[in-house]
């Protein structure tokens, strides 16, 4: 399960309205190779399923994520923080053992 907190929801409903997004849009969050730590997180949005996609819904979001990025983000938290010091959207990620300074790569 990825668990979307109330912060990244309404951020992301403010995004999907000011980009036109439709209802069918969804969160697509995956990891990817890179970053200091060297495993990144990636988070698109999309309304295409592919196969073997993981789907999940939390707080009235759907987000989906592909079988390999499951292995990393599985009880993870999609937050957002604003202000001087926010970082914008970010995981609070169980599975990771190392994280950047950055809070945007991590590894496991």
């Amino acid at each position: 399960m990825i668990y979307v907190s109330d912060k990244a929801k309404s951020r992301i409903q403010k995004i999907k309205e000011s980009e036109g997004k439709g209802t069918e849009t969804f969160l697509r969050v995956s990891v990817i190779s890179g970053g200091c730590s060297g495993l990144s997180y990636k988070i698109d949005f999309d309304d295409e399923s592919r196969p073997n996609d993981q789907v999940f819904e939390d707080n009235g979001e759907k987000v989906v994520t592909d079988l390999k990025s499951m292995l990393y983000l599985f009880d993870t938290k999609l937050d957002f923080s604003e202000g001087l010091n926010g970082k914008g959207f970010f995981f609070d990620n169980p599975n990771a053992s190392r994280t950047c300074s950055c809070g945007e790569s991590f590894s496991v």
